[in-house]
Parts: structure tokens; sequence; C-alpha cells
């Protein structure tokens, strides 16, 4: 892939999750003969949107390193029921000691990619942005943020690293939303994000005037989202978060917010249904 960082994530996560499924052996592949080859196919059981073909193409070529694999669709694309995503001949053996972990990466990865799009969906010809949280599932967090973007959201920060979010806690240990964001002025490396969250229109008064840029509007109504677009007057960027769904997305996003935070879409996934079809091996 073109990003080295995320191509170094997803030899990575193979590499874990192959050496917890064999442990260096596969017992029941050994009943195939070492030479043999065989053939496969990939069908999907309900509409989904594809994604995870890296994880799913880097378990095969893992074990077997000139495996084939002739995809049908493309990274991104909207697949139906009963559809082949992909064709795959290689190595008997190694097929089958790959199947189950390619077949976990392309099924989860899918699963985000696919809630996604319909969160974009949702909110579509507004201005709103759908962002993702850091509720990943472990090990995967960069997988099911880059899934996100395949189905048209957009990441935030990846970790407690690369970006400060100020929540009641801070708040309350600092004593106040103008000390807390005074320090986070004062420490915080130039170009890194200063986000706080605020819970009633009086706290994101105080943090406009302690000079908030990025303010996260936490488990507001829709009403006292639109009061607190009104209230901001431009003066910083918005997201809404908490008690969001897809039935009710779009009046969030009708009120003016500029970024709306889903943290469904890594943490509460459904796992797309896929299957693997073998041929007889020779």
């Amino acid at each position: 892939m073109a990003n080295p960082k995320l191509t170094q994530h997803i030899r990575a996560n193979v590499l874990a999750a192959l050496i917890e499924d064999r442990h260096g052996i596969d017992l029941t592949a050994q009943l195939i003969p070492e030479q043999a080859q065989a053939g496969a196919s990939v069908i999907s059981r309900e509409a989904a949107v594809l994604c995870g073909t890296p994880w799913f193409e880097e378990c095969f070529r893992n074990l077997d390193p000139n495996c084939k694999i002739n995809w049908m669709v493309q990274e991104g694309e909207t697949v139906s029921a009963g559809q082949t995503l992909c064709e795959i001949r290689g190595n008997a053996r190694a097929m089958l000691t790959a199947e189950r972990p390619a077949l976990n990466f392309l099924q989860t990865l899918s699963a985000t990619a696919t809630q996604t799009r319909r969160y974009v969906d949702a909110v579509a010809g507004t201005e709103a942005k759908i962002m993702d949280t850091r509720k990943t599932l472990p090990g995967l967090r960069m997988a099911q943020k880059y899934a996100v973007t395949v189905g048209g959201g957009h990441n935030q920060r990846i970790g407690l690293f690369d970006g400060v979010l100020i929540k009641e806690n801070h708040i309350a240990a600092a004593g106040s939303i103008s000390a807390v964001l005074g320090h986070a002025f004062q420490i915080t490396p130039a170009g890194v994000p200063i986000q706080i969250e605020v819970e009633t229109l009086e706290q994101l008064e105080e943090a406009l005037n302690a000079g908030a840029k990025l303010i996260l509007l936490d488990n507001f109504s829709v009403s006292d989202m639109r009061r607190a677009v009104i209230q901001t007057n431009g003066r910083a960027e918005l997201e809404a978060s908490g008690g969001i769904t897809l039935e009710n997305v779009r009046s969030f996003a009708g009120t003016g917010v500029h970024r709306i935070s889903i943290g469904a879409l890594t943490k509460d996934v459904k796992a797309i249904d896929l299957s693997m079809r073998f041929e007889t091996a020779t």
C-alpha cells in the first residue's frame, strides 16, 4: 500500500492473528498433501461496503507468497448478497490456514465501513462530517480507523499522544474550564488539536471566552445543539457526541454543527457474513 505506516500495522495485525491461531502449526491442514494446490472463492451473504482487502491478502501471502488473488470488487465498493468478491489460488494447506484470520479481518473491517457509510449517507447534503472515536477493538485501532475512511467518514486523534481532549474529569481536577484550557494552550505542541467537552450552554460560553476553538457538545438535545450553534456564531468548531443514532443523526446534522462523532462505528460492529468455498485440491 502507499502508506508505509499503515502497511506496518497490517503486517503486525496479520502476524499476531496467525500466531494466535497456529502457535506454529495447523494440525488439521496436515491432512492435505504438502504440495497440493487449491482454488477458492469468497462470497458475501449480505449487502456491505467491502473493506479490509490488504489484511485479507496479507494473511494468504504471509503463508504462501505465490498465492494469486483476483478481486471482482474493489475496496470501498458496495456488494450485494450472493456476490463473489474474489477468487484465490495457491497452496492448499496455506489457504486453509489463512482462511479464518483473513475472513475475520475482512468481515470486521467491512462492518465498520458499512456502518460508517450508513451514517454518511444519512447526513448527505448537510455540512456535518461523520467522525470516529477511540472506542475501537483492542489491537485494531489503525485498521478500524482506516475502515472509517473507506466508508466515507473522518478520523480524529489516533490515541492519547496526537491530540488533547479535555473531558469533565480533567476540568474537575484542574478547577475550571478556563484554568484547564489555559494550561493546555501553554504545554501543547504547535499543530496539535485541543478540544474540550462541555455539557451545558453555560459551559460552552465559558469555553468560548477562554479561547476554545474545538468544542465537543456532550449529550446535547437537538434543540440545545441548535442554540449552541447560534450562541457560538462561528467562534469555534462544534462537535456533537452522545445519544446519536442512525434514526436521529440527520436531525443533529441539521442544527449546523460541524462534526458528529459516533462510537458505534467501531465498538458496536456486527461482522458482515462472508463465506469461502474451496475447490477440490490437486
